[in-house]
């Protein structure tokens, strides 16, 4: 609803270069909850060119809020494709793994969307896994580690999808990235390698001793890179498609064992 105070603050922060301004006004002030110190502090953490997110302390996601706190990647609307490829292939009950789990967005949007699983969230990043935790509560199991080194042993060989995320911006790439993502977010959380694909070439080394026969990678991409990430899995046995959605601009690897 306008009002004289939000069309100020819209203006100001259209001035600051944002193109949403009046959705992002009506943020802020939910966020200042009618306390002038707190809007006035909100207000000029975003002026000063602090990401939404991390201002609000949540990120939308697949119709949920994600708890995101400073330098957690904020989980983008081209990784609800993701999710729905994903849950497309599970029951409820199944055994999923969100790797390179961020702040959980995968794991909280599976949840809602295909309700009690078996799953675990992972992640290398210690300030992720503690918002991942969160978020997650105690829906699921959120773990710190390296790829797959930290998932129990009860998961070898019986998960039905691994939903992925990985960093895949090539390290040159990322200073060309918005000051948002470059500035703010945890360097690990972007940085895919020279070809941005190294996370992705791990990762196809690795799934197939803990897939079911049947199972699949659900892995995120851009389309430049799907057909390198996919040769990836290619070479490491699975079968393989690329698919995108133009309506989140997301594009992603399915990868499925042999049965």
């Amino acid at each position: 609803m306008t009002s004289p105070a939000r069309d100020a603050l819209a203006a100001r922060l259209r001035a600051a270069g944002s193109v949403f301004a009046e959705d992002e006004a009506d943020l802020l002030l939910e966020a200042g909850d009618g306390d002038p110190a707190r809007l006035r502090s909100v207000v000029q953490r975003r002026l000063a060119g602090e990401p939404l997110e991390y201002v609000l302390g949540w990120a939308a996601f697949d119709g949920h809020r994600i708890r995101v706190t400073q330098g957690v990647f904020v989980p983008r609307a081209r990784t609800t494709a993701v999710v729905e490829q994903a849950a497309r292939r599970l029951q409820r009950y199944d055994r999923v793994v969100d790797l390179c789990c961020g702040a959980g967005a995968i794991s909280v949007a599976l949840l809602g969307r295909v309700g009690a699983l078996d799953l675990v969230a992972a992640d290398i990043d210690p300030d992720a896994v503690d918002v991942a935790a969160e978020n997650v509560g105690d829906r699921g199991i959120v773990v710190a580690g390296d790829l797959f080194d930290p998932l129990p042993d009860r998961f070898r060989g019986a998960v039905d999808v691994i939903a992925v995320n990985a960093p895949y911006v090539p390290t040159a790439s990322i200073a060309t990235m918005p000051t948002e993502a470059r500035d703010h977010e945890h360097r690990i959380a972007l940085d895919g390698g020279a070809d941005g694909l190294d996370l992705h070439r791990r990762i196809a080394a690795g799934a197939g001793e803990w897939l079911r026969p049947g199972g699949a990678v659900v892995i995120e991409v851009s389309a430049a890179q799907a057909p390198g990430s996919s040769a990836a899995f290619e070479d490491a046995g699975f079968a393989t498609s690329v698919e995108t959605d133009d309506d989140v601009d997301g594009t992603w690897v399915v990868a499925t064992r042999p049965a």
